[in-house]
């Protein structure tokens, strides 16, 4: 922390001032959490459905494109959790950042597991494990926006300082399921 400047009676007034607007801000800022970020409301997008392959052989089940092997010890206690999260679910991907574009991503759903490069092409149905569907779901941002509230400055311009709350959640890449089931993070056989 830098150390106060030495400033005459009128010039400390003056910092004394500015330090209680300063914290009296700080004491509306909202605390920026979790909890906060996951209330933002989500920018809804409307997808068109995706063209069905024509016949059972022609499915396109996804291998990974590169393998780095760990050294890791596997924690047998996440055995039954690595068995539901490898099973291949049917999805289409969306990348809504870079329209058309495949998404390229690195899974290594638990310690112990190699890290595994995956392409995905998007627009089109395809089986992948569940924890590569899941990790394309959970890709998203939040957009912030400045709340401002003015502060008079000591020559009478005003200087403004404001409060950064969540405007909304914008959903970056989407994996929207291709089967009867209600989430592709469901088993073919429910709960």
């Amino acid at each position: 922390m830098s150390r106060k400047p030495n400033v005459n009676a009128e010039g400390q007034k003056e910092l004394d001032r500015v330090e209680g607007q300063i914290q009296e801000n700080i004491d509306k800022m909202p605390t920026l959490n979790l909890e906060e970020l996951n209330k933002a409301p989500v920018l809804e997008k409307q997808y068109e459905p995706a063209k069905q392959l024509p016949a059972k052989n022609n499915d396109l089940y996804l291998k990974p494109k590169t393998t780095i092997g760990s050294r890791e010890q596997f924690n047998e206690k996440f055995r039954k959790l690595y068995e539901f999260k490898k099973e291949y679910v049917y999805f289409t991907a969306y990348n809504n950042e870079i329209i058309g574009e495949s998404i390229q991503l690195w899974t290594k759903p638990f310690p112990g597991m190699p890290a595994q490069e995956w392409v995905i092409p998007v627009g089109k149905p395809v089986y992948a494990p569940r924890y590569v569907a899941e990790q394309i779901k959970n890709c998203k941002y939040h957009t912030y926006k400045m709340e401002e509230h003015k502060m008079a400055g000591s020559d009478g311009r005003a200087t403004y300082y404001g409060t950064m709350t969540t405007e909304n959640t914008v959903q970056r890449l989407d994996a929207m399921p291709q089967t009867e089931n209600k989430s592709i993070f469901l088993s073919s056989t429910g709960f």
